[in-house]
């Protein structure tokens, strides 16, 4: 199949690409900016100019396409500060290409988050499909809406599936969640933690991210909500541990009173306990994943590279 694929430089997309090739498939990938387009390029990828800023253009994109894999999403509007515009961008985007692919039986993939679908509980594949008031009006509801009309899609005659990726898909090169903590600790000098730091955070590999995003291109049924998920949850406070460890900084609590001060930009998400499931996926596709947990990521060393 010829596939186009949004986010298709970033840090999944840059492993879903290769994942797509290997398996026999064509890829067309956005690309924004000319350093995206030589990465795509260099790749074995298509190239197709433009952002998800122009509906028209992806639209197009996906009308001639077999399939779309939508990774794409405005994370530095979204981070600074101005979620609502990030969210609506991208609702316009998965607008534009699901009437593209209309009547089709085509897949569509989106890739979305799992913060905040439970407070109390380990979250599976069922949950967040029906938005508490409170949680709408948060980043969690504005995304999660987006996954709803996504999984509407399916009334259209498009095989529309929803993969929800925990805020940690690790590995060596990552830039994002992980690394940035790791930046945190150095700056701050010590590995921190919030209150008792027993609060959970799912994790996965990059690897094996791209894996479940082929067979959910591939193989998953309309209208399936997946979950790449590794570690249902690791405490924060032995993600912490492991840090200081290995930059050779104490490592110990921040009262929630300080969390948003010291963890800036991430304050705001580091005491949420999110744990989640992926046992429906695994049974669904037959996903299992084979890459390396969080904790014997970040013991590896990788991340601890090249600064001092």
């Amino acid at each position: 199949m010829r596939i186009f694929v949004t986010g298709a430089s970033g840090w999944i997309g840059s492993a879903v690409v290769p994942e797509l090739l290997v398996a026999g498939h064509e890829v067309a990938g956005l690309a924004r900016s000319d350093a995206s387009a030589r990465q795509l390029a260099g790749a074995g990828a298509a190239v197709v100019r433009g952002d998800v800023d122009d509906p028209q253009g992806l639209a197009e994109a996906a009308d001639g396409s077999d399939g779309v894999i939508h990774l794409a999403f405005q994370h530095e509007v979204a981070f600074g500060g101005d979620f609502a515009s990030a969210a609506a961008a991208d609702r316009r985007a998965v607008e534009a290409m699901g009437a593209a692919l209309a009547g089709s039986d085509r897949p569509f993939v989106l890739a979305s988050g799992m913060l905040g679908l439970t407070a109390d509980r380990v979250a599976t594949e069922d949950d967040g499909l029906v938005p508490s008031p409170i949680v709408r009006a948060t980043p969690a509801g504005l995304r999660s809406a987006t996954a709803l009309l996504t999984l509407s899609l399916r009334g259209v005659g498009v095989r529309a599936s929803v993969v929800r990726f925990p805020p940690t898909v690790h590995g060596e090169g990552d830039h994002g969640f992980m690394a940035t903590l790791v930046g945190i600790a150095r700056q701050r000098g010590m590995a921190g933690w919030v209150g008792e730091g027993t609060n959970r955070w799912p994790a996965v590999h990059r690897s094996d991210a791209a894996r479940l995003t082929r067979l959910a291109l591939e193989v998953a049924p309309a209208g399936s909500v997946l979950h790449a998920v590794g570690d249902e949850g690791v405490p924060f406070r032995a993600i912490a541990e492991v840090v200081g460890r290995h930059l050779g900084i104490p490592a110990k609590s921040v009262s929630v009173a300080d969390a948003v001060d010291h963890f800036a930009p991430l304050g705001h998400f580091v005491s949420l306990d999110s744990p989640a499931t992926a046992t429906v996926t695994r049974q669904l596709l037959g996903w299992e994943p084979s890459g390396p947990g969080l904790l014997d990521d970040l013991d590896a060393g990788h991340y601890f590279r090249g600064e001092s």
